[in-house]
């Protein structure tokens, strides 16, 4: 980790500090975390080359476009990076709704829609674990435009990197759903839905640990499945 007077402004604050000293103490438990991430992506690659290149083919077939979708989103000390999903809306969605998805939106294609509900679309993210820029377990990368909605607080989660899964996103997995019969899902997502993901991803930062992870990821593998 940074030392305290490298971090960026948003960081330096009181709101920030008992999560950084909370962190800066489970040394061990970082280098573990790290460790699990590089040997579990390589692992993954290698198990999932042949699914993925499936994937895409189903996606070509489907629909016009790119397979691959990218999108910036923000992740460790608030690096922004292009996040890499498989493509599950057509080509100009972010134009054509909000940044959210909601209910049975009419964005999305027919195999995307297979791909979100396994969560098979973020499997390319296996790539930005192996280079660092994300983790297995973590906060789930948001859009520079919430981020900027953050309390001071909140943007205690950007001490670790931007992860595949969290309890937050498993308890909130119908996100979609929830957002699908409200006037505005934007502000929506902002004043209520986000405070109650945050609640939890701070949690994890603060009771942060390698077998925390490795439980959640289990928990995650569990919810996919059934």
């Amino acid at each position: 980790m940074k030392n305290a007077n490298k971090l960026p402004q948003m960081l330096k604050t009181p709101q920030v500090q008992p999560y950084y000293e909370a962190l800066k103490r489970r040394k061990i438990s970082r280098f573990f975390k790290r460790s699990i991430d590089i040997f579990a992506a390589v692992v993954l690659i290698i198990l999932l080359a042949v699914p993925m290149l499936i994937i895409a083919v189903m996606i070509k077939l489907d629909s016009k476009g790119p397979v691959v979708f990218k999108q910036l989103r923000v992740t460790k000390y608030g690096k922004t990076f292009k996040i890499l999903k498989f493509r599950s809306m057509k080509t100009d969605a972010e134009n054509a709704g909000p940044l959210v998805t909601v209910g049975e939106d009419t964005r999305i294609t027919r195999v995307g829609k297979k791909l979100r509900k396994l969560r098979l679309d973020e499997l390319p993210q296996i790539f930005h674990v192996l280079s660092g820029k994300m983790s297995l377990v973590g906060t789930r990368p948001e859009v520079p435009h919430y981020v900027e909605q953050y309390t001071p607080e909140m943007y205690a989660t950007l001490l670790l990197p931007a992860g595949i899964t969290s309890l937050a996103s498993i308890m909130f997995k119908d996100e979609d759903d929830l957002l699908a019969n409200v006037a505005n899902p934007d502000d929506e997502y902002v004043n209520v839905v986000l405070p109650k993901k945050m609640k939890y991803n701070l949690e994890y930062i603060e009771q942060f640990s390698v077998g925390r992870d490795v439980k959640l990821l289990f928990k995650t593998v569990k919810d996919v499945i059934f």
